[in-house]
C-alpha cells in the first residue's frame, strides 16, 4: 500500500497545501506601513504649504494662500459665523460647510445611481452584440473627450440651471468609466467558461448572470471607484454654472473666492476632497467585501 492508498496520510497531506496556499492575515507591521505612506505624503504637502506661504509668497499675496491651522480654525474648528459678524461679508463656519457638503452629496449621490444604472444597461447590451458596441462606443467617446462647458448652456435650455442640471453634469462625467470597466470584465470572460456553458444548453441570459456578471466584478469595482470620484468632481464642478436651489461645495467656494475669505474658501476645498476620498475608500471596500474573498488582488 501506498502513501498515497492511505487515507490519513491524504488528508494530511490535503491539509499541508491548502494551509500552504492561504495567505497569512495581515500584521500589525504590514498595517503600520500600510498607513504610514499616507501619513509621510499627507505631512510633506502640509509642511510644503507652510513653505509656500512663508517663503514663496510674497507678501501683498499672502493672504490667497492662508497657512494650514488658520483654515482648520476659521472653517471647520468654528461652528457658525454670521453674515456681518467679524468682518465677514458671507458668513462661515463648519456650519455652512456641513450644509453645502449635504447638498453635494445629494447631487454626487443621485448622479452616481443614474449613471451606474445606465452604464450598466449600456456595457450590457454592447455585450451582446459587436455592431451595438460599435454603434455606441464613438458617442460615448465623445461624450467623454468634450469639455463640460460645452454642455452647460444646451442643459441650461433644456432643463434649467437647477437641481437637474447639476445631476445631469455629475452623469456625463461619471458614466464613462462605469461602461468602459463593465463592458471589459463582461468581455473577458475566459473563452473555456463559455464553452462549457454551450455544452450545457445555457442560454445567453443564463451565461451573462451566472457567468460573464459575476467573472467582471472586480473590473466593475474598479469602474465605480473612479466613477465614485468623479461623480463628486461633477456635483462641485455644477455648482459653479447652475445656481438655482440649495449651495453646495461649489457654490461656497465660488462665494468665498468672490468675498476674498480664503480661509473659508480653501476649508470647502477640503471638505471636497475629503467627500472624494470618503466616496472612493467607500467602493473600494464594497469591492473588497463581494469579490475580496476569491479575487487575489482584491484580498491583497
Amino acid at each position: 500500500m501506498t502513501a498515497l492508498d492511505d487515507p490519513a496520510h491524504s488528508a494530511e497531506a490535503v491539509a499541508k497545501a491548502s494551509t500552504a496556499e492561504t495567505p497569512a492575515p495581515p500584521s500589525k507591521s504590514d498595517d503600520a506601513k500600510r498607513f504610514a505612506g499616507p501619513a509621510i505624503v499627507f505631512t510633506l504637502f502640509i509642511a510644503f504649504w507652510y513653505v509656500t506661504h512663508h517663503f514663496l509668497m510674497s507678501v501683498p499675496k499672502k493672504p490667497l494662500v492662508p497657512v494650514p491651522h488658520r483654515v482648520v480654525q476659521e472653517s471647520i474648528l468654528t461652528w457658525n459665523i454670521e453674515r456681518g459678524s467679524a468682518g465677514s461679508r458671507t458668513g462661515g463656519g463648519l456650519l455652512k460647510l456641513l450644509e453645502g457638503l449635504w447638498s453635494s452629496v445629494q447631487v454626487a449621490a443621485l448622479g452616481l445611481g443614474i449613471a451606474i444604472a445606465l452604464g450598466f444597461f449600456l456595457a450590457t447590451l454592447m455585450s451582446q452584440a459587436n455592431w451595438v458596441q460599435n454603434s455606441l462606443w464613438p458617442f460615448l467617446i465623445a461624450l467623454q473627450a468634450m469639455p463640460i462647458l460645452a454642455f452647460v448652456p444646451l442643459i441650461g435650455t433644456v432643463i434649467g440651471f437647477n437641481f437637474k442640471a447639476r445631476v445631469m453634469v455629475c452623469v456625463i462625467i461619471a458614466i464613462f468609466p462605469i461602461v468602459a470597466n463593465t463592458l471589459f470584465g463582461l468581455l473577458s470572460v475566459d473563452k473555456g467558461y463559455h464553452e462549457l456553458m454551450s455544452l450545457n444548453g445555457a442560454s445567453r441570459w443564463t451565461r451573462l448572470i451566472k457567468l460573464q456578471y459575476p467573472a467582471a466584478m472586480p473590473s466593475i469595482f474598479t469602474g465605480l471607484q473612479i466613477s465614485a470620484g468623479l461623480s463628486v468632481v461633477g456635483a462641485v464642478v455644477g455648482d459653479f454654472f447652475f445656481r438655482q436651489g440649495e449651495p453646495g461645495l461649489g457654490r461656497l467656494i465660488n462665494l468665498y473666492q468672490n468675498s476674498t475669505e480664503y480661509e473659508q474658501m480653501y476649508g470647502a476645498v477640503v471638505m471636497s476632497a475629503v467627500l472624494g476620498i470618503v466616496v472612493f475608500v467607500l467602493f473600494g471596500w464594497l469591492g473588497n467585501r463581494v469579490v475580496g474573498n476569491w479575487h487575489e488582488k482584491r484580498s491583497n
